[in-house]
């Protein structure tokens, strides 16, 4: 069956090597979202350790049975500058910040209420800088031959251990792996596609 993926926010590492091994990426539009996953989540490396990122959904009575397209995030948290000074305060000494800023900037200063779209966007940005040539298209649920992959999205799972890299704040709290891509990026930048690949070594790529 063809594994189908839900755009996960700022993915982990493990998510993004999981995705370089894969020659189509096919994106479920209506499966049923759910909570506490790397839907409206990411890990990133904050001054006083691991900083979850969490993107505030806005509740509705519909929410247990919402599509993925359907969620829309809270526009009275104002997450995106909020995440977007998270970044910066975690990032701006990092080697590559600097040389991203702009690619990510517009996306957490311009309104967008719905994360499917919003994470679409993010994904896009990433995978363009990463210059991943894969192949995507946008599915249903129910079409056939198509099983969710679940695994990448489960933001309980237990950390892979990967390869040490040099992070900003290590020095205070050591290595943490498999944080967000855009711990990998602004810490790597060109080398983040080597490492990535280096990673797919410990990913199962039939893992749903």
């Amino acid at each position: 069956m063809t594994p189908v993926l839900v755009p996960a926010y700022a993915p982990p590492i493990s998510y993004m090597a999981w995705m370089l091994g894969q020659e189509k990426i096919s994106w479920v539009t209506d499966s049923h979202y759910k909570k506490q996953t790397y839907r409206n989540r990411a890990y990133i490396y904050g001054a006083n350790g691991r900083l979850t990122l969490t993107v505030p959904i806005l509740h509705t009575h519909q929410q247990v049975h919402q599509k993925e397209n359907k969620v829309q995030t809270d526009p009275n948290t104002h997450w995106q500058k909020l995440h977007w000074k998270s970044l910066e305060a975690a990032y701006r000494s990092s080697p590559f910040f600097e040389f991203y800023e702009a690619d990510f900037y517009p996306l957490y200063h311009q309104s967008q209420p719905n994360l499917y779209a919003f994470n679409r966007n993010l994904l896009n940005t990433i995978t363009d800088l990463l210059e991943l040539n894969i192949e995507q298209e946008e599915v249903s649920f129910d079409a056939e031959g198509h099983q969710l992959t679940e695994n990448w999205l489960n933001a309980k799972k237990p950390d892979i251990v990967f390869a040490p890299y040099t992070q900003v704040f290590q020095n205070k709290y050591g290595f943490l792996t498999d944080l967000s891509v855009l711990d990998l990026l602004f810490n790597l930048g060109p080398e983040s596609l080597m490492y990535l690949r280096e990673c797919q070594s410990q990913i199962n790529p039939n893992s749903t």
